[in-house]
């Protein structure tokens, strides 16, 4: 199968190459072609300074493939970055929540994502009978008793809000309030939360990433599910202004002891809490031998917020 990608996505490839430093290609693998569309049909490997977008099914190439692209671009142009520094200690559970936590993440970028798509064409109406047709076959209809993966389908239904933007009612609503009704009701709910304010910048982005990570967990417990608790679990690369980055440590962020683990030391986690949003913005591992002890913290909470970061090499974006 010869797929040719139109002169949108080439030129997307040319923008995105011009921002980074190795070589950007999009590759097809397989003869896949499924008739939906969903964001796990293409994935992004590094291969030394080379970054290859991997496209698996062939149902709307040029729509899966600047998805991807866009979304290397916002990293490449400074938006904030999710990490996942610590550990559960249980494997399994630790990728569990990486995934969910990277889908949340993802879902406040697919704001700038979708609205730069439309811009340029990538998404028509037959690309949205095909999101419609990924929902209905990434989540099952909700049974009588809620079950454990209502979580899937609060996501999944907040996603497609973002997909639809101001088309969401009169093009999926109907659909959708059949197979899952309880769901869209609380996706309704935390879309208005995150759409209070626009995702139209860095800093825009991180706090409508931190207020949905926080709405979420609120939903799950209403649920009687179990949180996942991004704001501790997932690091996000701070936004500072000039100033900000010349205060104290102390009086930007809190450190707190972690029951989680350093996952790369193994060590119990530190974890560097945002004072004006309580979310986690930098993970150090204990200290070992004579530096642990109090001394060690004074140290830490003295230090410029631009030395800690240079420190601990933790990105951050200056808020413009």
């Amino acid at each position: 199968m010869e797929i040719e990608l139109n002169q949108d996505t080439q030129s997307l490839i040319n923008v995105v190459n011009k921002f980074f430093p190795g070589k950007i290609e999009v590759q097809f693998i397989g003869q896949l072609q499924s008739g939906y569309v969903r964001h796990d049909q293409a994935q992004v490997v590094q291969d030394g300074k080379n970054l290859f977008v991997q496209i698996s099914d062939m149902s709307a190439p040029n729509y899966t493939a600047s998805h991807e692209l866009i979304h290397l671009l916002m990293t490449l142009r400074g938006f904030p970055q999710v990490f996942f520094s610590l550990s559960t200690g249980q494997d399994e559970l630790d990728e569990q929540l990486e995934v969910m936590g990277t889908e949340l993440f993802d879902i406040v970028a697919h704001f700038v994502v979708v609205s730069e798509q439309r811009k340029h064409g990538l998404i028509n109406e037959d690309i949205e009978k095909m999101y419609l047709k990924g929902i209905q076959n990434t989540i099952e209809p909700e049974p009588e008793e809620l079950d454990n993966a209502m979580e899937l389908r609060l996501l999944t239904l907040i996603d497609a809000h973002v997909f639809y933007g101001d088309k969401f009612d009169s093009f999926a609503r109907p659909t959708l309030e059949k197979d899952y009704p309880v769901a869209l009701k609380a996706a309704d709910e935390i879309y208005k939360i995150i759409t209070e304010k626009p995702t139209d910048s860095p800093f825009g982005f991180r706090r409508n990433v931190v207020k949905l990570f926080k709405a979420f967990d609120e939903q799950l417990k209403k649920w009687g599910l179990p949180a996942l608790h991004n704001s501790e679990f997932a690091t996000i690369s701070s936004v500072v202004s000039e100033r900000q980055l010349n205060l104290n440590v102390k009086q930007q962020f809190e450190i707190f002891h972690s029951e989680l683990h350093d996952k790369e030391t193994g060590r119990r986690a530190y974890v560097g809490f945002n004072k004006s949003d309580d979310q986690n913005s930098f993970v150090i591992p204990a200290p070992t031998g004579m530096d642990d002890s109090p001394e060690y913290f004074k140290k830490l909470y003295a230090m410029t917020v631009q030395e800690l970061f240079k420190e601990l090499k933790m990105p951050y974006i200056i808020r413009k």
